[in-house]
């Protein structure tokens, strides 16, 4: 059986879709077979790893709204064991087509029932409509980017209250698996604060591992690579390869 997990957080712009591309990279470099869920009507975890947004017959929309299979969906990266639903604009009508579908919270965990990956990653979108309660309903875990800055925790109340309906109505299965903090810069007084407050509240759950804020990070999508293949010697790729480490071992202790 795989193991899905959501990558998720409401605010944009906290390394969620960083998260899910690098993660999902070195779990697949790891021999593990991957396949990334694009559930972002932005589709930037499909540019980011260099593919054309508008350039398929089928994207995720089609898949979870017009119940195209699975197999007619899926494209090969770049990248071995790394497979991808690609994403675009038409993913924002979701919201509105699922509303009169009976059992809509399912669409999306019906279609990736014959997923046979080792690992799916969802890339959620920033926001707690539809399409996110789809991913939730879908997944075993959910990894929760926070990024070190003001008012990095504002939402996550919000957020974690959707997490617990969804475990009470559609998905009795979730759990969290961790929350790993981002673009952290451990020279600012400020940064060491908020990694203070998230280990706080969260204990336990924060992953070791902190995501630092890194140029060369924020450069790789702009060229449709992973980090590790555009510098794997930043402190970035180091980094992300600890991230996946620090999950396999979660998942497999839990």
């Amino acid at each position: 059986m795989n193991q899905t997990i959501a990558v998720i957080n409401q605010k944009g712009g906290v390394g969620k879709t960083t998260t899910a591309i690098n993660l999902s990279a070195y779990l697949a470099k790891s021999s593990k077979t991957v396949l990334l869920v694009d559930a972002d009507p932005q589709g930037n975890a499909t540019s980011g790893l260099g593919l054309e947004k508008n350039g398929y017959k089928h994207t995720t929309y089609d898949m979870v709204v017009n119940n195209i299979p699975l197999v007619d969906v899926i494209q090969k990266t770049h990248i071995n064991n790394l497979f991808i639903t690609p994403s675009n604009a038409n993913l924002a009508a979701a919201e509105q087509e699922l509303g009169n579908i009976s059992r809509r919270e399912y669409s999306l965990e019906n279609a990736l029932k014959s997923s046979t990956h080792d690992f799916v990653i969802i890339d959620c979108p920033p926001a707690l409509g539809l399409i996110t309660v789809n991913a939730l309903t879908a997944a075993h875990w959910i990894i929760i980017p926070v990024q070190s800055e003001y008012y990095a925790l504002e939402g996550l109340s919000q957020l974690l209250n959707v997490v617990q309906r969804v475990k009470r109505s559609t998905n009795p299965k979730l759990e969290i698996l961790g929350v790993v903090v981002t673009m952290h810069d451990k020279r600012t007084t400020l940064a060491e604060q908020v990694l203070a407050e998230v280990n706080k509240h969260f204990g336990d759950k924060v992953f070791e591992v902190i995501i630092p804020r890194n140029v060369r990070l924020a450069e790789a999508p702009s060229f449709g690579k992973t980090i590790d293949e555009h510098d794997k010697w930043s402190k970035g790729a180091r980094a992300y390869k600890q991230l996946s480490r620090e999950v396999e071992k979660r998942v497999s202790e839990q």
